[in-house]
């Protein structure tokens, strides 16, 4: 990965004004930060800034939302987006989860208030509150229906709720600490959750009952992901005859990002492990990118990629800088990451430079989610940010 590139958050805004100015800064690893500046020079008939940088960075082009700059020097390039719409009255507190519908029109997001809220994707508009956790809820997502949210909360308890009249219809007890990630088996008659007491616990939805206790480590889970193996991965076979009510757990991998740096693989149906890869610092987060290949984001800001295949040594690790890697989203053919310094940024393999997701100050950005060419993000600022991708 080339030197990142950060630029002034509210870079937009700032730019719309005549003589208005941003700074922008280079970050080439192991050597010194190069500053600069834009300076808007006019606004033109389009109502797009003309606008020139300093210090040796240059500006390929410009739209009312987005900006693209390098620097020539370092041979680093960015595209920053701004948010093409900011929700701050969802919630009032710092935001740690949000998801959007399959159908992309409601989002469902919690905040550390205790709140957990269900909303108009295109407008913020406030449908939905769900009640029933006690202290605060860490996750929340829709099942693929879009009509069903499951959430888990520092009560140790999972809850599955409907988001057409606001009601709990299961709450699942087992775990002894708090709930922090969760995972949905295909359809959802399955779905997978990962505790600080050390254990991911398999439900059954229909029955509300624990199909057992995939694994057990000394430490918190702090993400988890269920993925589709690839046919060339052995998962290893099942010690007992899985529950009939098991459903769509054969040939699918168990990904476990683990408190004690430890990123652990296992096989859903199997149980039986398939890698263990010991990583730089605390896992936060895991996703699969395909039945191959996986990217899993540390405490001390390293993003690996691994190929479950050939998983001792990393395809790449990609780190922009120190901050906790917060979340993991795969997104086209390539991810979205988000940081605790609020940078959030996507990688493509398509494209030589990265875009990043402008307008958090430093507030980390706990989650991402997408629904076709729109982005939503959450940050510890008490905003919903979406951003359109047709702005590129």
């Amino acid at each position: 990965m080339a030197a990142p590139l950060r630029i002034q958050s509210d870079w937009a805004q700032a730019l719309r004004k005549d003589e208005g100015e941003a700074w922008l800064s280079c970050h080439p690893p192991g050597k010194p930060t190069l500053y600069g500046s834009l300076t808007c020079q006019g606004i033109g008939l389009d109502g797009i800034p003309e606008v020139i940088a300093s210090e040796g960075f240059i500006v390929n082009e410009i739209n009312k939302k987005s900006i693209h700059i390098s620097c020539p020097k370092e041979n680093a390039s960015s595209q920053f987006l701004a948010p093409y719409t900011t929700f701050s009255r969802i919630h009032a507190k710092s935001i740690t989860c949000l998801d959007i519908s399959s159908g992309g029109g409601l989002g469902v997001s919690s905040s550390i208030d205790g709140s957990m809220k269900i909303w108009q994707a295109s407008n913020g508009e406030l449908r939905r509150v769900l009640e029933g956790h006690v202290f605060d809820v860490n996750c929340c997502r829709f099942f693929p229906s879009g009509l069903v949210v499951l959430s888990g909360g520092m009560d140790a308890q999972l809850k599955i709720w409907s988001a057409e009249d606001a009601s709990c219809v299961v709450t699942f007890k087992g775990h002894k600490g708090g709930i922090l990630d969760t995972a949905i088996v295909e359809r959802g008659k399955n779905v997978v959750s990962g505790s600080r007491d050390g254990t991911a616990r398999l439900w059954d939805c229909g029955r509300s009952a624990c199909l057992g206790v995939i694994a057990d480590c000394d430490c918190s889970i702090n993400g988890v992901a269920v993925g589709a193996a690839d046919n060339s991965i052995n998962l290893g076979s099942p010690e007992q005859v899985p529950s009939e009510r098991e459903v769509g757990t054969e040939s699918k991998m168990l990904l476990l990002a683990r408190e004690d740096k430890k990123l652990q693989c296992m096989g859903l149906q199997s149980r039986q492990p398939v890698f263990l890869f010991i990583g730089s610092d605390a896992f936060n987060c895991c996703t699969f990118l395909s039945g191959f290949l996986l990217l899993a984001g540390t405490q001390d800001g390293n993003i690996y990629q691994l190929d479950v295949r050939s998983p001792r040594a990393p395809v790449q690790v990609i780190h922009r800088s120190g901050a906790p890697v917060l979340s993991l989203l795969s997104f086209r053919d390539g991810f979205i990451a988000s940081q605790g310094d609020g940078s959030c940024f996507i990688v493509q393999q398509d494209l030589d430079y990265v875009i990043e997701l402008t307008g958090a100050d430093c507030d980390p950005v706990y989650k991402v989610a997408t629904w076709e060419k729109q982005i939503y993000t959450c940050c510890r600022d008490g905003l919903v940010r979406r951003y359109q991708l047709s702005d590129l």
